[in-house]
């Protein structure tokens, strides 16, 4: 089996256990990996304090923090095609997608880099003739950044980027499951010249690891994406360290089609939207609302394309749909699409067998619109399940669309533009993608309402969470002080 370790302080790093990751597509395990806990977690919040303390990270300048950047995303981009072999093996995602993300996260380290020396201050019009006030923007200090399996390295440039850029230190936490491409990735850190404890990269599980790290007196920021359920646990932990906090949570966006849509548009955009990496994406399009006037025009279209998904080993070029990443998760989907059904939801297509190893669910589309508080529609399944819903105007569409604890994206597709403005308008989202979805770039904030989290990743947005600002007073009179016990 292939082995990662830690990279803590500099140093490929052994850790105090392993573990074996498994490979999705076969159901084996592949990969050995070192496991972190709580002495190494110290060990590695320690590195990134030292390092954020020390003169080395402290007087480089911000322009040289962006060319470690850059070098960092040409090493990124030289190494894309391992790097997607190995989110492949270990996660499970189709190689075609595994590749092309990898290479497009270049991008954001480069994004970053530009951004590093643009973090400007400012001068304040102060209301006192005697003094010159400016506000500088500091890097906010250790950062733990916590990482999802699924678009590890996309999730991981999101935080790291911005964070080297503002100036901080992190220690980077890789989900127990699938950490395999993000320990690798270390090796690219190392190879680039970051300075010794400035990105340190670890796994492990939730009690020995998640828990230490979060808490952790040394840490200053928690940058974290995964479940509303995990989010309320390290928010109770920051209460040890009073850390900030920025969470990219889960979501069950809507995918509203209007009457007057391109149908053939908004078929293909729902395939992508809710069966693309196999459903397994934060920002997936779960929710079908469509008009009632078009329902059956657009599900017979719809289903007809998802009876043509390849379905197969993932690391075939030609496949489209390959396995979930766990056992767990394609036991608790196929139970939670059964109870829907026990409580009146129609079966469209799917939620059947699949002769073949691994943890493979089939694309499955049932349809509520007699049942809208069916399980499926109101708990995030994180799989390639679509739940249907019609509305019978604008209000309903919106009404139904915001009906939901979460609030991370929607989809809108329509002809109308001033409909699709109004509309917009009305969701309580952080991302509407309007005829088209799953569309990203590092120049574009990224994140939700509700139970969806807070806090942006992407654009300026998330560069300045990485950083506090510091007004600064300078008297410029050399007269006495007038009377000191009066507040200026």
């Amino acid at each position: 089996m292939e082995s990662f370790k830690l990279y803590i302080d500099g140093r490929f790093d052994a850790g105090s256990a392993t573990f074996d990751s498994i490979n999705p597509a076969s159901g084996e395990p592949w990969a050995q990996v070192a496991e972190a806990r709580a002495q190494d977690v110290d060990r590695a919040v320690a590195a990134a304090h030292r390092a954020f303390q020390g003169a080395e990270w402290r007087d480089m300048t911000a322009g040289a923090r962006g060319k470690l950047l850059l070098r960092l995303a040409d090493l990124l981009e030289q190494h894309a095609p391992e790097l997607a072999r190995l989110e492949t093996l270990d996660t499970g995602k189709i190689i075609r997608e595994t590749q092309a993300q990898i290479a497009y996260v270049a991008e954001y380290y480069r994004y970053y880099a530009g951004l590093a020396d643009k973090m400007e201050g400012s001068v304040l019009a102060i209301d006192k003739a005697d003094m010159e006030t400016w506000v500088r923007r500091e890097p906010i200090g250790v950062v733990a950044a916590i990482v999802p399996w699924n678009s590890q390295l996309f999730l991981a440039a999101v935080k790291i980027g911005p964070a080297i850029a503002a100036g901080c230190t992190l220690v980077v936490k890789a989900a127990e499951t699938a950490p395999a491409p993000l320990l690798a990735f270390a090796r690219l850190i190392d190879e680039a010249g970051f300075p010794r404890g400035v990105c340190n990269v670890i796994t492990g599980f939730a009690a020995e690891c998640g828990a230490v790290l979060t808490a952790h007196p040394q840490v200053d920021h928690i940058a974290f994406t995964g479940g509303a359920e995990t989010a309320k646990h390290i928010v109770r932990g920051s209460a040890e360290n009073l850390a900030s906090t920025s969470l990219e949570l889960g979501g069950k966006s809507p995918f509203i089609v209007f009457d007057d849509a391109d149908l053939t548009s908004a078929a293909n955009a729902q395939v992508a939207a809710i069966f693309a990496a196999s459903g397994q994406s934060c920002v997936a399009g779960s929710r079908l609302l469509v008009a009632e006037s078009i329902k059956d025009t657009f599900l017979a279209r719809l289903t007809e394309k998802v009876r043509s998904i390849r379905i197969g080993p993932p690391d075939r070029p030609d496949t489209q749909f390959g396995p979930l990443c766990t056992r767990q998760q394609q036991e608790r989907i196929a139970a939670i699409v059964s109870r829907s059904l026990e409580q009146g939801a129609k079966l469209v297509i799917g939620h059947a067998a699949i002769d073949s190893p691994g943890f493979y669910y089939p694309p499955t589309i049932v349809d509520c619109s007699a049942q809208p508080d069916a399980e499926c529609v109101k708990q995030e399944l994180f799989g390639p399940v679509l739940s249907v819903l019609t509305f019978r105007d604008e209000a309903e569409a919106i009404q139904l669309a915001n009906d939901s604890a979460y609030g991370l994206a929607a989809g809108i597709f329509t002809q109308n533009l001033t409909r699709a403005h109004r509309v917009t308008r009305r969701l309580r989202v952080g991302v509407v993608w309007l005829n088209t979805y799953r569309a990203v770039s590092p120049l574009a904030p990224f994140g939700g309402y509700g139970q969806s989290g807070f806090g942006r990743e992407g654009g300026i947005d998330a560069a300045l969470e990485y950083t506090t600002s510091k007004t600064v007073w300078l008297r410029t009179s050399d007269d006495p002080i007038d009377d000191p016990f009066v507040m200026r």
